[in-house]
C-alpha cells in the first residue's frame, strides 16, 4: 500500500480552476484529493471511485448557474444519495445566512463563506471528521418510543425471519439503513454475512459484477475470477440501498435471483445460486417509476411482498429530543467536551421544526451546537441559526395558507419571530417568503413560466421581474 492509498478520501467541487487546485495542492499533503468543476463531474468521480469519499468540500455556484445556488443545492443530494456516510462542508461565495441555513438543512455539517482560510478549512475539515456515528447498543439499533416507532419495530419484528423480500421505503436521511440492519438483527441470520451496496454509487456499467461476479477475461480489466455481493452474503442479507437507480436491463436478473436464487457470473454459463434474504430500500415513489417505465412492474412487485414505510422525523414527536440527547451525548464524549443544554423555549422550536433534512439533518445540528456551544445552555436564538427558515414548523402553517389565517394569527406567528430571532430582518423575510411562493408555482407548474405566473395570480412579465429583482438583491447584500 502507498503513502496516498492510505490517505481519507477528499473530494472538492468548485468551477473556479485556481480554487479547487490551490486547495487540493494545500490539502494533498493530508488527503487523497479528487476536485470536479461541475456537478455531473463529480457525480461521474463519485460513481467512479473505489470508495466514497469521507468529505466533500462544495461550492453552491456552479455551471451552468455559477451566480444561483441551485446546482449546489442539487449536489448535496446527489451526494448523499451516492454516499450517505460522506460528510459535507459548503465553501461557497453563494454566502446568504439563508441559502448556508438551507445547505445545511439538506444534510450539509458545515457551511464556510469565501474566501476562508486553508489552515482553518484544514482544521474544520480535520474537526468533522473527527466525528462518528456510533450503535445505540440497542437490539434493533433503534432510538424512540413514540407510537410510529413502536409501529416499526413491531413490523421489523414481523418480518425479520421470513425468507421473503423486504422493501423500505422512506424519505432521504430518515433512516431506511438502520431498519435495513435492525432486520437482520432481529432474524435467526444475524451470525451469518450481512452485506450493504448502493446501487447509486456505483457506475452502471459495473453493477452486474457488482451483484453477480464475473470469470477471468469477461471484459477489460477482468484479470481473475471474482465473486459477486450474492455470493458473498451467502445465506445472510443483502441490503440493495436506492434500488431504484439499477439499470433497466439488469432488472430481469435481479428478477431471476429473486424468483429462484439463481445467477451467472458475466463470462460463465454455469448457474450459481443464492439463499440471500433480499432487503431493497429507495427514497424515490418506485410506483410511479413503474408508472413511467423505467422500473419493471414485477420486480416492484417481487420486492414489495413486505413493505415497510420508515417515518419522517417529523412525525415521531417527542423521539426527536430522545435522537437530540443521543446524539450529544455521543458527540461530546467523542469531542471530550462538556454536553450543551436547551432551555424551554428551544426545545418547544425544536418540536415545532419539521425537520426536511431528517434524522441526517438534527445529527449534522448535534454536531454544530456540541462544536459552538459545549457546557453551555442554547435558547431559540442560538438554536434558530441552524434551522432552515424555509421549513418554519407549525407557525409557518398558516402563513403558507395565508387566506385561511386571520390577521390576528398572523401578527401573533410575527411576534413571536421578531423577539424569537435576534437577527430577525423584514427586508430578508419577505424575499424569502417571496422567493418560496415562487419556487412552489414554479415546481406546480413544472417550470412553465405563464402557468406559474396564473397560480400567483400576476401575469408573466411580472413573475420575470420579480424573479430578476429577487436576483439582484441578493448579489448587492447577503441580508
Amino acid at each position: 500500500m502507498t503513502a496516498s492509498d492510505s490517505k481519507i478520501e477528499l473530494l472538492i467541487v468548485d468551477d473556479d480552476p485556481l480554487i479547487a487546485d490551490a486547495l487540493g495542492f494545500f490539502l494533498g499533503r493530508d488527503y487523497a484529493v479528487t476536485t470536479a468543476s461541475t456537478r455531473a463531474e463529480a457525480v461521474r468521480r463519485l460513481r467512479g471511485g473505489k470508495q466514497a469519499p469521507a468529505l466533500a468540500l462544495i461550492d453552491l455556484g456552479l455551471p451552468p448557474t455559477p451566480h444561483r445556488p441551485d446546482e449546489g443545492f442539487a449536489l448535496i443530494a446527489d451526494i448523499l444519495a451516492h454516499a450517505p456516510g460522506t460528510r459535507i462542508v459548503v465553501l461557497s461565495g453563494q454566502s446568504d445566512e439563508l441559502n448556508a441555513r438551507h445547505a445545511r438543512a439538506l444534510g450539509a455539517t458545515e457551511f464556510v463563506a469565501k474566501p476562508a482560510d486553508p489552515e482553518f478549512l484544514r482544521k474544520l475539515i480535520s474537526r468533522v471528521l473527527s466525528f462518528s456515528d456510533t450503535s445505540t447498543g440497542n437490539e434493533d439499533g433503534l432510538i424512540g418510543a413514540s407510537a410510529a416507532m413502536q409501529k416499526l419495530r413491531a413490523q421489523l419484528r414481523q418480518f425479520a425471519n421470513s425468507p421473503f423480500p423486504v422493501l423500505i421505503e422512506g424519505e432521504s436521511g430518515s433512516g431506511k439503513e438502520l431498519a435495513a440492519a435492525a432486520l437482520h438483527k432481529l432474524s435467526e441470520r444475524n451470525a451469518r454475512p450481512y452485506l450493504a451496496l448502493n446501487c447509486a454509487a456505483i457506475s452502471q456499467n459495473l453493477v452486474e459484477a457488482t451483484l453477480f461476479g464475473h470469470a477471468k477475461g469477461a471484459f477489460t480489466g477482468a484479470s481473475g475470477h471474482r465473486s459477486g455481493y450474492f455470493e458473498e452474503a451467502s445465506d445472510g442479507t443483502l441490503f440493495l440501498d436506492e434500488i431504484g437507480e439499477l439499470p433497466l436491463d439488469l432488472q430481469p436478473k435481479l428478477l431471476r435471483v429473486l424468483e429462484n436464487g439463481e445467477f451467472q457470473r458475466i463470462g460463465e454459463t454455469t448457474a450459481r445460486r443464492s439463499s440471500a434474504r433480499v432487503v431493497a430500500a429507495s427514497n424515490r415513489d418506485l410506483k410511479k417509476e413503474v408508472r413511467e417505465g423505467r422500473f419493471r412492474a414485477d420486480l416492484y412487485h417481487r420486492l414489495s411482498v413486505f413493505t415497510v414505510a420508515i417515518p419522517p422525523l417529523r412525525d415521531l414527536g417527542d423521539d426527536r429530543i430522545l435522537l437530540l440527547e443521543h446524539f450529544r451525548a455521543i458527540y461530546a464524549a467523542q469531542a471530550n467536551l462538556p454536553q450543551f443544554r436547551l432551555d424551554a423555549t428551544a426545545l418547544q422550536r425544536l418540536l415545532a421544526y419539521p425537520f426536511p433534512g431528517n434524522v441526517r439533518e438534527l445529527r449534522n445540528i448535534a454536531i454544530r451546537l456540541t462544536t459552538k456551544y459545549a457546557g453551555k445552555d442554547i435558547g431559540i436564538g442560538e438554536l434558530e441559526a441552524e434551522l432552515d427558515p424555509a421549513n418554519c414548523g407549525e407557525n409557518a402553517a398558516s402563513l403558507a395558507a395565508p387566506a385561511m389565517a386571520s390577521r390576528t394569527e398572523l401578527i401573533t406567528h410575527a411576534m413571536n419571530e421578531i423577539q424569537g430571532r435576534p437577527d430577525f430582518n423584514l427586508d430578508a423575510t419577505l424575499r424569502l417568503w417571496e422567493e418560496a411562493y415562487i419556487e412552489a408555482a414554479q415546481r406546480l407548474a413544472h417550470d412553465n413560466m405563464s402557468q406559474a405566473a396564473r397560480l400567483l395570480g400576476i401575469n408573466r412579465t411580472t413573475l420575470y421581474n420579480r424573479i430578476d429583482t429577487l436576483a439582484r438583491e441578493k448579489r448587492v447584500s447577503p441580508q
